[in-house]
């Protein structure tokens, strides 16, 4: 990977020269990279308005991005933003002062979202899906007005298998987070390249590059109960068989849309017999595995 201090982006001063840690990092540019690919996020010469939280996934996500720019593999220009919602406690300076020293080109905004939370949200109720909606559309209001074409977020593996898992418990339908969609205006993309990156690999890299991270719980309001209930029960299945989780995001690669119940995406109706042949290949696909 990169050494000298010369040669390498200063989100990447005093990283460790361990193996262990070559190895995450270079596991990280591979996944982002390969995510990036899949799904057709580059646009040459455009610009992407990368969010930033102050957690470990939004800067494991910037320090990626900076390399695979480095390396001449994302040709776009990327600009840093932080949404200063007015949260209590908040350490307004953390970002601004660490995006400067890291000579990343950045804007930090402040819009009080918070007190219209709070103000519309029983006490003791989860405030954060209305917090996600405000802040989603101020962050679409800058990019706008930084000429971007997409909004770029954090979100990793685990928070797409956690949000289906929560679709599916709670919400009677079969979907997640997309590694990229277009918004409801049409004229912004947004992209989540970490959709390949387990959340235990970016807290060891955010850890080990000692990068000022905030707590997420500012506001005193997690994703409520439900989240927490999914994340317990999938930690559960990845202990008792470890790999469970990257199995089961395969498996949102891997839909068969004649294998499940929904209409409006199979023509069960106009389905046929056909030759014993095709019948019997059909059938293979229907059989559990031994």
């Amino acid at each position: 990977m990169l050494d000298e201090a010369d040669d390498i982006h200063p989100l990447f001063y005093g990283a460790p020269k361990s193996t262990e840690f070559r190895k995450l990092r270079k596991r990280l540019v591979s996944q982002v990279r390969e995510a990036i690919d899949t799904y057709g996020m580059i646009q040459p010469g455009t610009r992407w308005l990368v969010c930033l939280s102050g957690g470990k996934d939004s800067y494991t996500l910037l320090a990626v991005l900076y390399e695979l720019k480095w390396r001449g593999l994302l040709p776009v220009d990327l600009l840093a933003c932080n949404l200063d919602q007015g949260q209590p406690g908040f350490p307004s300076t953390v970002l601004p002062e660490f995006l400067a020293k890291m000579e990343v080109e950045h804007r930090v905004e402040y819009q009080d979202t918070y007190s219209v939370v709070t103000a519309k949200i029983k006490p003791g109720a989860t405030m954060c899906s209305l917090c996600s909606r405000l802040r989603r559309g101020n962050l679409y209001r800058i990019a706008r007005e930084e000429g971007c074409s997409a909004v770029v977020l954090g979100h990793h593996r685990d928070d797409i298998l956690e949000t289906f898992f929560m679709n599916l418990f709670h919400g009677g339908r079969l979907a997640s987070m997309p590694p990229k969609l277009v918004n409801e205006e049409g004229d912004l993309f947004l992209y989540r390249p970490l959709a390949f990156v387990a959340e235990a690999d970016c807290d060891r890299f955010a850890r080990a590059m000692n990068y000022p991270i905030i707590p997420c719980d500012l506001c005193g309001s997690q994703e409520g109960l439900q989240r927490a209930q999914v994340k317990k029960l999938l930690d559960e299945w990845e202990t008792r068989t470890p790999g469970r989780r990257q199995v089961m995001f395969r498996s949102l690669m891997n839909v068969r849309p004649s294998h499940l119940a929904d209409p409006g995406i199979f023509d069960f109706l106009g389905l046929m017999t056909g030759e014993p042949g095709e019948v019997e290949e059909n059938a293979k696909h229907l059989r559990l595995p031994d």
